[in-house]
This record gives C-alpha cells, sequence and structure tokens, in this order.
C-alpha cells in the first residue's frame, strides 16, 4: 500500500476525537435542562448526599462526589468503609446507564426503605432505577448492551459515561453559582494528603 494513502495514528485520533466530540454536540440538543435543574432544591436541601455507579459510570460518580464535596456537602460514597447508613432527609445520587444495575437498584430500594430521596441518571427512562427514583434525568446515549452506531460508534457506554460526568460538572458548576462561593472557599477543602 502506498504511505501517502496511509492515515497516521496522529489523523486516527484526531478522526476519533472528531467523532467523539461530534456525538457530545449532538447529545447536548437532546438533554431535557429542565430535569437536571430540578434537582437542585432536593441537593441543596439533603443533609447527607451519597452516589452510586458501576465501573466506569461509578468512577464518573465518584469524581462528582469530590466536587460535591469541594463545595462543601457533606458526601459520601455508597461501598466506602466510612459511609454511614442512609436517613430520612438524604439523598442518593446513582447512575446507571441500563437502569437495572442490581447493586444501584439495590441501594434506591434501601434509599427509598429509609426515606431518603432518590436521584437518577440513565438513559432508560422506564427503568427499574428510574421508577425508584423521585427525580430522573434521561440521557440519550447508546447503552453498553444494545450498540446502536447511530447513536454513538464509541465502545460500551463510553458517550453515557462522558456525559453523565458533563452533565454533573454543569450541575456543580451551577451549584456553586448559586451558592456564590470564591475558588479560594472551595480550595481550603481540597484534599492536602496526596
Amino acid at each position: 500500500m502506498d504511505d501517502t494513502l496511509k492515515r497516521t495514528n496522529t489523523e486516527l485520533i484526531e478522526d476519533a476525537m472528531d467523532i467523539i466530540i461530534g456525538e457530545h454536540l449532538k447529545l447536548i440538543k437532546s438533554i431535557q435542562y429542565d430535569e437536571i435543574a430540578a434537582l437542585i432544591p432536593t441537593i441543596t436541601n439533603a443533609k447527607n448526599i451519597f452516589v452510586t455507579g458501576s465501573g466506569r459510570t461509578g468512577l464518573m460518580m465518584k469524581a462528582s462526589a469530590m466536587r460535591l464535596m469541594h463545595l462543601g456537602y457533606k458526601v459520601h460514597v455508597v461501598g466506602e468503609t466510612t459511609a454511614p447508613a442512609i436517613t430520612k432527609g438524604d439523598v442518593l445520587i446513582a447512575g446507571s446507564g441500563s437502569g437495572t444495575t442490581s447493586g444501584i437498584v439495590s441501594a434506591a430500594e434501601t434509599a427509598n426503605k429509609e426515606g431518603a430521596s432518590v436521584i437518577c441518571f440513565t438513559t432508560n427512562a422506564a427503568s427499574l432505577l428510574a421508577l425508584l427514583s423521585k427525580h430522573t434525568v434521561t440521557i440519550p446515549a447508546a447503552q453498553k448492551q444494545k450498540r446502536d452506531e447511530d447513536i454513538s460508534k464509541q465502545y460500551a457506554g463510553s458517550l453515557f459515561e462522558q456525559s453523565l460526568l458533563l452533565v454533573m460538572d454543569a450541575l456543580i458548576q451551577t451549584l456553586w453559582e448559586l451558592d456564590g462561593s470564591l475558588a479560594s472557599d472551595l480550595w481550603k477543602r481540597h484534599a492536602n494528603m496526596e
């Protein structure tokens, strides 16, 4: 094959970035921003915030937990050894693309039983997790089990996971703006034992 016809690794990476960003630009036009705005009173009035998710979704939820903690919220990651019991007045924020992940659904059932509110981020507004939730934010990304190249050319649930982090960051940025804290105030809560 002629070398001029081969695409370089640099070009392949640039093309991949174009695909990913293009999918996000399309997705953000489909998000119902009022669903996200509706979360603000529940979050700001929570005694404690618990976050949960599995796999890469769980990592996005942990990243969001860190930012909520920087804003001054009492935040716990479900399953961590220092997480207390969830009780009335608390909120569980759950991320699950399918809305059917058993451990996440079980956490939502427990939260409901204890009188806590549940917020979920999912691709499936008709899922069991969504039905157990006070608030559902539907992220119109492909589920990892249902490969739909019209929605995403990325592997598995990548578009959902990336979008979850972006949506959570937008929510957290809004909470910060409403709070009026200075960046220096948040920095005081940043980890100092890294």
